[in-house]
């Protein structure tokens, strides 16, 4: 029986994909996406098939994943980074349940931006962390704000996905001015730019100079805890081994 594969292909290059994902890509007769990301793998895969949507029309880009897998096609339904993690692997399996079609979905993930971007910090995501989006489309920004202030009183590392657009040019310095609240003006801040993608690049910050950095939707922000330090440029979170004086 054909299904439904919905993979995280990670940054956008080669050698970021799993051999899961790239195994499905392969194997797909049909790769949906959004027009962005099937520019970015399409001269991986140049002999595959591909349907695309623009932004904001995930719903319509399961449907046709869905119609496609119906005719017995086999389907690979991707999304950047991980697929289930502000991907598209929810939305597929809601509107697979919703349609009552019983076709299998396999969901496949992959690296996503937090990882990416941790790795070109060094390593502040060695305890824990909460991921959070400043995109207000789908959830209100005073949960958006509410979830930064939990995550800070708690003394996670914070990762902003989405940090600045041109409709939301100010969340970034509010999520900023409610983390300040908690931590230290001196607290380590790392900024990815296109993790894993060409044309990468990535900054160490401080929490106070947060406000001053250029950002957008391409870029991450990755905001250290108590604990988070930096040294020979780059950001470490302790998990709390504690060293052995040799």
């Amino acid at each position: 029986m054909k299904r439904i594969d919905v993979v995280g292909f990670g940054p956008g290059g080669y050698e970021y994909m799993t051999v899961q994902a790239i195994a499905a890509m392969k194997a797909a007769d049909v790769i949906v996406g959004y027009t962005t990301y099937i520019d970015l793998i399409k001269d991986i895969f140049p002999d595959k098939n591909f349907l695309n949507t623009p932004m904001t029309r995930e719903v319509e880009r399961c449907r046709i994943a869905l119609e496609e897998a119906k005719k017995g096609q086999q389907v690979a339904l991707i999304s950047s980074g991980d697929s289930g993690i502000y991907g598209m692997a929810g939305i597929m399996l809601q509107v697979v349940q919703a349609s009552g079609e019983d076709i299998p979905v396999r969901i496949i993930p992959g690296v996503t931006a937090a990882s990416a971007g941790a790795s070109m910090l060094g390593a502040p995501l060695m305890n824990d962390f909460a991921i959070i989006s400043l995109s207000d489309l789908m959830v209100p920004i005073t949960q958006i704000m509410l979830r930064v202030k939990c995550a800070a009183e708690g003394d996670f590392v914070i990762c902003l996905y989405n940090p600045k657009s041109r409709k939301r040019k100010d969340y970034l310095e509010k999520a900023a001015d409610i983390i300040m609240t908690y931590r230290k003006p001196e607290t380590p801040v790392g900024i990815v730019r296109r993790a894993g993608r060409e044309n990468s690049s990535c900054e160490v910050t401080t929490l106070k100079e947060l406000k001053n950095a250029e950002v957008d939707m391409f870029t991450i922000v990755i905001i250290g805890n108590s604990m988070t330090y930096v040294q020979d440029g780059k950001i470490i979170t302790p998990r709390g081994y504690v060293l052995e004086e040799v």
